[in-house]
């Protein structure tokens, strides 16, 4: 069992007695209940792990449209009232650092995980601060120094001033996440890049995928008409924001470039700033945009449904959209870059070079004409052998969780250590 030793805490609360349950504070601005997105489906199946297989309890911390706190027995939803995003219609971001930092202070969880770089990892820090015994933990989620400065910087104020910035996310990074007990990324090449800012107290955590809900089974032959897309070839299928980062107006580009003779449709489901212009825009072609799925069931029928998954995400961190995509069978069209070439090895899909439209629609063309369904049917393989939620909480509580609360113990007891010499030098 995940517990904390009892020993002297001195200063700011009072570590749990050994063997007790946990709280385990969940901080994120990555969250919307109508806009999908990766930390969206990992906090809803933490909750589901904690409360069917661990006796701790969860306390998660996300912006909401008011202050509103919802108790589920274990599990507390806490929503801090926050503003809308600028130009997307889900996501609100939470400037209101002193409300997260007396919602932390009321509760004192033994663990705080922290899901987003900007504003919240700071206020888990100042939270550690008064309260010692706190342990930290960071998802590294999101390489964004690249995907949110450089790339964004570089095109609204050029190379030189998108690098400078860049320069800066870099020292923000190393930084902010050396405070961390401990931190995790998604994949290898993000510890890599940890390491070379001198975080080392890293691991890496694989996501997972519900096997069960995402499976060819749930296969709709009346999902396309459903729609009200006609044609005999296949049926392209996208779930995710539909905005600038995830390139959403690539995919309508390349959907040009097939021929029509194909006989393709594409749904793209998911919202976002880009919707209502890439819908007017596309409004000569067989793409629907039924909008966020709120319904996993029914975004499972979708997927299977489909017969190819296409995303022209350059600075995927993970793709757990990706997995269940391969996890219902499908193979996969992308981009050579972020974290697609490791969800998507030779044999699963197809990738090409970031932007590049023509290769991807020449990608479509290949694989349909090819095996998809034996392709499909390995993707599903794939996902089965490789990722299970059960794996990766169990990875987070029976290692990561662990390894920070030594280390906070440490950085505790070290402290106590020094405020005694301090005290006999005093005398």
């Amino acid at each position: 069992m995940l517990r904390r030793d009892d020993q002297d805490w001195s200063g700011g609360g009072a570590a749990p007695r050994e063997g007790s349950p946990l709280l385990v504070c969940d901080l994120t601005q990555s969250y919307s209940p109508a806009g999908g997105g990766g930390i969206s489906t990992y906090l809803r199946e933490k909750r589901d792990h904690v409360l069917a297989h661990t006796p701790h309890r969860l306390l998660q911390i996300v912006p909401g449209p008011e202050d509103r706190v919802t108790v589920n027995g274990r599990h507390t939803f806490v929503e801090v009232g926050s503003d809308l995003v600028r130009g997307s219609p889900n996501y609100r971001f939470m400037l209101r650092v002193a409300k997260v930092r007396a919602v932390l202070a009321e509760y004192q969880p033994d663990i705080i995980e922290s899901l987003c770089p900007w504003v919240l990892p700071w206020a888990a820090i100042h939270h550690r601060r008064r309260f010692p015994h706190t342990a930290l933990v960071a998802g590294y989620r999101t390489d964004f120094p690249n995907a949110h400065v450089l790339r964004v910087g570089t095109d609204m104020l050029g190379s030189v001033i998108g690098r400078g910035f860049y320069a800066l996310s870099l020292g923000y990074a190393e930084i902010t996440y050396r405070e961390f007990d401990w931190v995790y990324t998604l994949g290898e090449e993000a510890r890599a890049s940890l390491a070379k800012r001198k975080i080392t107290r890293t691991s890496v955590l694989p996501l997972g995928v519900d096997t069960a809900m995402f499976a060819p089974a749930k296969r709709d032959p009346a999902y396309r008409a459903s729609l009200g897309l006609g044609g005999k070839g296949p049926l392209l299928s996208y779930a995710g924001r539909i905005d600038n980062e995830k390139r959403a107006d690539r995919l309508v580009a390349m959907f040009r470039r097939l021929p029509p003779e194909l006989g393709a449709a594409m749904v793209m489901i998911g919202d976002g700033k880009l919707r209502e212009r890439l819908q007017a825009e596309a409004a000569d072609l067989p793409i629907a945009f039924p909008g966020f799925e709120s319904d996993r069931a029914g975004l499972a029928r979708a997927l299977a449904s489909s017969d190819l998954y296409v995303s022209a995400m350059a600075d995927e961190t993970f793709g757990i959209s990706v997995l269940e995509a391969q996890s219902s069978g499908l193979p996969v069209i992308g981009v050579a870059s972020g974290a697609m070439p490791a969800r998507v090895p030779p044999g699963l899909g197809l990738l090409g070079a970031v932007d590049d439209v023509d290769a991807m629609a020449a990608h479509v063309q290949a694989l349909w004409a090819g095996d998809h369904r034996a392709i499909g049917r390995a993707a599903r393989a794939h996902v089965e052998r490789d990722f299970s939620w059960r794996a990766t909480f169990g990875r987070l509580f029976g290692e990561i969780y662990p390894a920070a609360l030594q280390q906070a113990g440490a950085r505790a007891a070290d402290r106590v250590g020094r405020v005694r010499v301090d005290r006999r030098e005093i005398v």
